[in-house]
């Protein structure tokens, strides 16, 4: 090994790495499954036809796990670099050293889209703990008005200590380091949110009624297939449900080994989180519905609807525990993912220890974040954030790694791994179909109003 190879595996040790091909898995898998899963994926089901609305759904999910999931897993693997190393990287082969620091500018923008959602989002997680430790205490199944309480949740600075804790949690795993801190804390969190969510499955299944939200889920209305909102709002959920965003699958893709198969890799988060979400909409629709309440909600469902079904469901407060620790679970591994990209970045531009990155996107959520608490304006946040920001970074990403970079790059990053090489698909999927399909998913967004 020369001078070289000795500095390069000496700085990727220092990077951290994903100990196992499954740590790796279910680390993604937590990014991907969160509360779009919980609360926007029942609804929209519903809403679009039932069963129907899985026909164009399971299509996206299909065809961006097999483009853009592989595509940013390899890309962050191939450079070892978030995505100002990984944009740079590309500029640079395309177009020689000087263009670098222009590749590095232009990966600020899904840096800063990862640190903008992670701040909304953190105060959602505030939320679910103040509720988790309601639900705990008693609290929360006495409640008069459930929509008074989150009223008063959701106002300016009417949070801070739950937020703070909210934040400290992430911030705490974060610190230890990919192998110790963000695989460890996921191979706990994301079981444990299927087997609470399941033991809910099963009991939501048993209250009088809920063949009826079944119905509304599952029985297919064809006729939605001919609204064009149908498949708008299914590739929408299936984007933004998979973090197709180039930033925290292109981080955690360059903490993975070499010899480790993307596809398969791509294949199994497009699975889990696809499960995740079909499980949430057994769980969430039918105990609405057993209970009369409003199925079209929305958001809402989350923090009004649902406490209301728990308070007359016998032994309520105990499955109210379970829902919302196990959606803390769901929350936690996504805003790992979503600030990891700041850290990642913080920590390679300045060459600090990744302590002082940590600590350094830490007072910056803290500072913007306790003025957004208002549900009004976290809300308003997040839209801006989802319609303007992610998305185009997901554009940037496509556009880099299967345009920029040389001819053939992206297939030999690919195949790294894998013991067949992929057939002649990969290039008219990648390079044509899912870089068209970042573009109209930004441009849907802004029309629509958001799609995610």
């Amino acid at each position: 090994m020369n001078g070289d190879e000795k500095m390069k595996s000496t700085e990727e040790k220092k990077r951290g790495e994903f100990r196992s091909r499954m740590g790796f898995i279910i680390a993604c898998v937590g990014s991907a499954v969160g509360m779009g899963n919980i609360w926007m994926f029942p609804y929209r089901v519903g809403k679009f036809g039932g069963f129907a609305f899985l026909i164009p759904y399971f299509i996206f999910v299909i065809l961006l796990g097999f483009s853009g999931v592989i595509g940013e897993m390899a890309f962050g693997r191939s450079v070892k670099s978030g995505p100002m190393g990984a944009f740079g990287a590309a500029m640079k082969m395309r177009f020689g050293e000087k263009s670098e620091k222009w590749g590095k500018i232009i990966g600020l923008i899904p840096v800063l889209g990862s640190l903008a959602m992670a701040i909304g989002y953190s105060v959602v997680v505030g939320w679910l703990i103040k509720y988790f430790w309601a639900a705990l205490s008693g609290v929360l199944i006495n409640v008069e008005d459930m929509g008074a309480y989150f009223g008063e949740t959701a106002i300016s600075f009417g949070s801070v200590p739950w937020h703070i804790l909210a934040l400290g949690v992430t911030f705490a795993v974060m610190v230890l380091g990919v192998s110790n801190g963000i695989e460890k804390m996921n191979k706990i969190m994301m079981p444990l949110f299927f087997v609470f969510f399941i033991i809910l499955l099963i009991r939501v299944a048993t209250l009088a009624g809920a063949a009826e939200g079944y119905k509304y889920l599952f029985v297919p209305r064809w006729e939605q297939l001919g609204n064009i909102q149908t498949w708008v709002y299914a590739l929408g959920q299936a984007f933004f449900s998979l973090s197709v965003a180039g930033s925290g699958t292109i981080v955690y893709g360059s903490y993975l080994k070499k010899d480790v198969d993307v596809v398969s890799c791509a294949r199994n988060v497009a699975l889990f989180d696809t499960i995740a979400a079909l499980i949430s909409g057994m769980v969430v629709i039918p105990a609405v519905f057993a209970f009369g309440l409003d199925v079209g909600s929305g958001p809402p469902l989350m923090f009004i609807t649902l406490p209301a079904v728990f308070q007359n469901m016998p032994v309520g407060s105990v499955f109210a525990v379970l829902f919302f620790i196990a959606a803390i679970f769901a929350a936690i591994t996504s805003l790992v993912n979503l600030f990891e990209t700041p850290i990642e970045a913080v920590e390679s531009v300045f060459g600090i220890s990744r302590g002082k990155a940590v600590a350094a996107v830490a007072v910056v959520a803290v500072a913007v974040g306790l003025f957004i608490e208002n549900g009004d304006v976290v809300g308003a946040w997040m839209d801006a954030v989802s319609i303007y920001a992610v998305p185009l970074g997901a554009v940037l990403a496509a556009i880099m790694f299967f345009w920029i970079c040389p001819k053939g790059y992206a297939r030999k990053q690919i195949e790294l791994g894998r013991e067949k090489p992929l057939g002649k698909w990969l290039e008219p999927v990648t390079k044509y179909v899912f870089c068209v399909i970042t573009i109209v998913v930004y441009v849907l967004g802004i029309l629509f109003g958001g799609i995610g």
